[in-house]
């Protein structure tokens, strides 16, 4: 009753209520328990319940994002409220856990944090934001400190899963192209492990990226006026106001996805 009240956005009260209220368990040991602010948490993000989620990380900012529990299949990953809300792309609520997260001290590498190993390969959220093609969740990750460097467990980078994905598939591909124009311009220095594959196979890689990308990511040549610009503005802003600063301005829309008067903490 209590994640279908979630589901149906039953008022934070009503919902603190029921959460708070011991019940049976009788698929496990049958003994009574109540759900953790963090679990609560997870269930807000899945139904996209933004008045709840933020309630939760006002009132229990430290437990809210604790790990959620043996349940919950990505209970061993780090970050697993951050990682869900790039899934199910909450870009409100992400929002407000990254305002928590430069709060906290021992929340300063949350965001770099790789996934369990057996649902996600130790994808950062920002691979995550990149394979999924979630572009307005790759600038704000990116804006608020997470590392375009970043590997998973098989070595690549969130530049190479868009690359990966640009290859292999025609799907997407405008959304994916947007992806890799926002990540660039958190990069200036571009690193990845797919670097040798674009020199084996120039032709290929030109039609798929554009000339210009392409010589650009094998070092052919320099980056544009605009891209060292717009590198040079975003290294600039402080990433626990990277949306409040981005808002103001005079950039491409495509990197303000985010105007969230109402929902700051």
């Amino acid at each position: 009753m209590y994640i279908i009240a979630v589901r149906d956005h039953k008022p934070v009260w009503m919902l603190e209520d029921m959460r708070n209220m011991e019940t049976f368990h009788w698929e496990e040991d049958i003994q009574q328990r109540t759900y953790t602010p963090s679990q609560a948490l997870l269930y807000a993000i899945v139904h996209d319940h933004k008045a709840y989620a933020r309630y939760l990380l006002n009132q229990f900012s430290d437990s809210a994002l604790a790990r959620p529990g043996e349940l919950f299949c990505c209970s061993s990953s780090p970050a697993p409220h951050l990682a869900m809300a790039v899934r199910y792309d909450r870009k409100d609520i992400m929002a407000l856990i990254l305002q928590v997260a430069h709060r906290m001290p021992t929340l300063r590498s949350y965001m770099n944090q790789g996934g369990c190993h057996h649902m996600e390969d130790g994808k950062t959220p920002l691979h995550l934001a990149c394979e999924l093609s979630h572009s307005d969740a790759v600038v704000l990750l990116l804006g608020n400190g997470a590392s375009p460097q970043a590997e998973d467990h098989n070595g690549m980078t969130p530049l190479d899963l868009i690359l990966e994905q640009l290859w292999t598939s025609k799907m997407n591909t405008g959304a994916r192209k947007l992806c890799l124009e926002n990540l660039l311009m958190f990069m200036p220095e571009v690193r990845f492990k797919m670097k040798s594959s674009l020199k084996k196979n120039p032709q290929c890689w030109s039609k798929v990226l554009g000339e210009e990308q392409f010589n650009y990511l094998v070092g052919k040549i320099p980056a544009t006026l605009f891209l060292l610009a717009m590198q040079r503005i975003l290294s600039q802003l402080p990433p626990e106001e990277f949306s409040k600063s981005l808002d103001i301005l005079p950039i491409p829309t495509s990197l303000k996805p985010l105007t969230l008067p109402l929902m700051q903490i």
